[in-house]
């Protein structure tokens, strides 16, 4: 409960974001409350038409240092951090002409968007480095029993209601704040940390890594009913991603669907043309690259229609009314749909026409042509692991053919689709494909023996003159004697293994043609 505050009679505003903060000013002032500002937003509330005193004319002592120097000084932090129930505080007060100030709004220089820029220089970044306002925040927010402060211009409105109704803030209110305010400069501090780092040091991994992250939303459940799970947002994430998309239409995203969504983002995008793949526990059961999102999704579907049931389908281009068309016929149910964009008929089709209507989550992330995530962060026992994403592109002018058979032009275009599906399918991982469509896939397998089996087994009788393609090297020819008994008519795999020449040997004893590309692509 707390104790009961007086009317907040002065407010010291100073942002960096001007959003909103003239509406907030005018609400204040409605409610009574004085507003006290500094430079820039000073004449912003004046441009705005409020009526705002001078810090400077207040303390007496100018701006200075190219307003290095505007609030340092104990005329302000003495009215913010004075503790309302203590006479020798209030009586210090009265001794030194100081105002309370129970009202702090305060956002911090862009660091981190001064030195996102191309090009920026250290001096630039340094000269955005705040110090009064970090001293302000923290010292209203360790007296919030007694001060208000305001770190998002997201605040503003609950503020302003209860200071309209009430006078002041409720403790619960200002505990709040003051937890949230401590968690930016938190992360501002650690922004210009890892920066600084940065510049010290060559090395891709710097010797501390500091992980903010905010909490997006709280989820149904995890990977089970009985475990509970949070999504939460990199401050520094870029590019289309999940984090960022706009659900248009659906029940909530559940755990898997967003561990699902974000594994068919990854794969369609290193997808060329129009592309469309269908995904079941983060492995792609459906692939295909065509013409139109229609052909490629009909394609993609087909691949394993029984594994397709309940599935998470990632597009790299508009879903059109089209596609959506063949989604909605009978004998399909989608859990969940992630695509750059989608047509306002498309939207219309799959959110009236199917049974699954009202239950699939459509996702839009926009174009796919923006930056992806640099490093992926796993979690172990006592600490992390952290890695280099794996999404550069494989050179092709570094592939060889060592057999004697060399692929057709229409084996090779498969056999390119294969290597970009392979990637993204979990080790021990086979893909067969044939006319750019994923027919078979062996994932997760043991032994590698084991995932061609299954892979073939998938594709049944579409196996005869599909490529295989393999994320690893073939320790044996076993693999390769199996795949040719079954019709497979090409393989691309890295190599490396100390037994290639036997491989390449049994790839010859059957006149098929190999594909060496020297990168490895486990998926663990």
């Amino acid at each position: 409960m707390g104790m009961t505050l007086p009317t907040i009679k002065n407010a010291l505003i100073s942002v960096s974001d001007k959003l909103g903060v003239a509406d907030f000013s005018r609400g204040l002032a409605a409610a009574g409350v004085e507003i006290y500002s500094t430079g820039g937003t000073r004449r912003h509330l004046e441009s705005e038409g409020v009526a705002v005193k001078d810090i400077s004319a207040y303390t007496g002592f100018p701006e200075m240092m190219d307003g290095r120097l505007k609030t340092l000084h104990p005329k302000v932090f003495g009215g913010i951090l004075c503790r309302h129930d203590r006479p020798d505080d209030m009586q210090a007060l009265d001794d030194h002409g100081i105002e309370t100030f129970a009202l702090v709004v305060v956002n911090l220089y862009p660091f981190e968007a001064t030195i996102a820029r191309q090009g920026v220089t250290v001096a630039e970044a340094i000269e955005q480095i705040d110090i009064g306002g970090p001293s302000l925040v923290r010292a209203a927010a360790k007296n919030h029993a007694f001060a208000t402060i305001a770190t998002d211009p997201s605040q503003y409105a609950e503020i302003l209601s209860q200071v309209t109704a009430e006078g002041n803030t409720t403790l619960d209110l200002r505990r709040w704040l003051a937890g949230e305010a401590f968690a930016n400069t938190a992360q501002y501090d650690r922004t210009i940390a890892d920066y600084f780092a940065a510049q010290e040091s060559a090395e891709t991994f710097p010797a501390t890594m500091n992980l903010s992250l905010r909490r997006k939303a709280t989820l149904r459940y995890g990977e089970n009913p009985h475990q509970q799970a949070a999504l939460y947002s990199v401050s520094a994430a870029n590019g289309a991603n999940l984090i960022a998309a706009r659900q248009l239409s659906g029940k909530e995203l559940s755990y898997n669907n967003l561990l699902d969504l974000d594994s068919a983002l990854s794969l369609v995008r290193s997808l060329c043309g129009s592309s469309a793949v269908v995904l079941k526990h983060s492995n792609p059961c459906g692939a295909a690259s065509a013409q139109t999102a229609g052909e490629a999704i009909r394609q993609a579907m087909a691949g394993d229609p029984v594994s397709a049931f309940g599935s998470v389908l990632g597009f790299n281009c508009k879903l059109d009314a089209a596609a959506a068309e063949v989604l909605a016929e009978p004998g399909h149910f989608i859990e969940a749909i992630v695509a750059p964009d989608f047509s306002p008929e498309a939207i219309e089709i799959l959110t009236t026409r199917p049974k699954w209507k009202a239950n699939v989550r459509l996702m839009e992330v926009g174009p796919l042509e923006s930056s992806r995530t640099t490093q992926q962060v796993r979690q172990i026992a006592g600490g992390l692991l952290v890695q280099d994403s794996d999404v550069l592109d494989d050179p092709e002018g570094e592939w060889t053919v060592p057999t004697k058979t060399q692929p057709t032009d229409q084996q090779m275009q498969d056999l390119r689709f294969a290597w970009a599906v392979v990637r993204h399918v979990k080790s021990n991982a086979i893909v067969l494909c044939k006319d750019r469509t994923l027919w078979g896939t062996g994932a997760g397998q043991m032994s590698r023996v084991d995932s061609v089996e299954l892979s073939i087994r998938k594709a049944g009788d579409r196996t005869a003159g599909s490529v295989l393609g393999s994320d690893a090297f073939f320790p044996f020819g076993d693999s390769i004697h199996m795949a040719a008994e079954a019709g497979i008519a090409a393989f691309i795999q890295p190599g490396g293994s100390r037994r290639d020449d036997e491989v390449i040997a049994a790839c010859d004893q059957h006149g098929l043609p190999m594909v060496i590309t020297g990168r490895r692509h486990f998926r663990h």
